[in-house]
């Protein structure tokens, strides 16, 4: 079967989110455009990594070019659409700057079975293609509130330990810094 691209020209919506309690929540990256919607799979690492380097990206665009207006949106805390159908898992995400259109590209290309990925194998060619891909064009203004709604969503997860730093679960956790006490 011949890999799918899900490609997103401009997007109405695009966001992150959660799916299940903390501590068990499977996180979902989510592009809709009209009725379009499509949702793919990704870390919690890799939720955080995009919202950080966006901020990154958005701040080298406004150095670069102080024409570019990025304006100040509240964060889209909106639960994700549904339904909630996983198109992939993603594996490789990459991130460009497309100053013809000045929008931000996203690519989050699907995750391999196939461990040893060679620097080769990271290129995005559409003609060689072997996995699905989803290519978001988004505005400043959403990149920077995709940012804030990334980096709430890493930071709304179960509170740290104040002793050892291990998520708390809700029944509480054995904290090896009281010699196996619950706290």
């Amino acid at each position: 079967m011949s890999p799918i691209v899900y490609e997103f020209n401009p997007v109405e919506r695009f966001v992150a989110g959660t799916v299940g309690s903390p501590g068990e929540r499977t996180f979902f990256i989510q592009a809709r455009t009209g009725s379009r919607i499509v949702s793919v799979v990704v870390d919690k690492s890799q939720v955080i990594a995009l919202g950080e380097r966006t901020k990154i990206m958005l701040r080298e665009i406004k150095k670069s070019d102080p024409t570019i207006s990025i304006k100040a949106t509240d964060i889209d805390d909106a639960p994700l659409e549904q339904p909630i159908f996983e198109e992939f898992r993603a594996g490789v995400i990459a991130m460009a700057w497309d100053s013809e259109n000045s929008v931000i590209v996203y690519e989050l290309r699907e995750m391999t079975n196939s461990q040893d990925a060679d620097d080769e194998d990271l290129v995005f060619d559409e003609n060689e293609l072997s996995v699905d891909l989803l290519r978001v064009h988004v505005s400043p203004s959403q990149a920077a509130a995709f940012s804030k709604r990334c980096l709430s969503l890493a930071n709304a997860g179960r509170t740290p330990c104040p002793f050892c730093g291990i998520p708390i679960d809700p029944s509480g956790h054995l904290c090896p810094r009281s010699n196996g006490y619950r706290r």
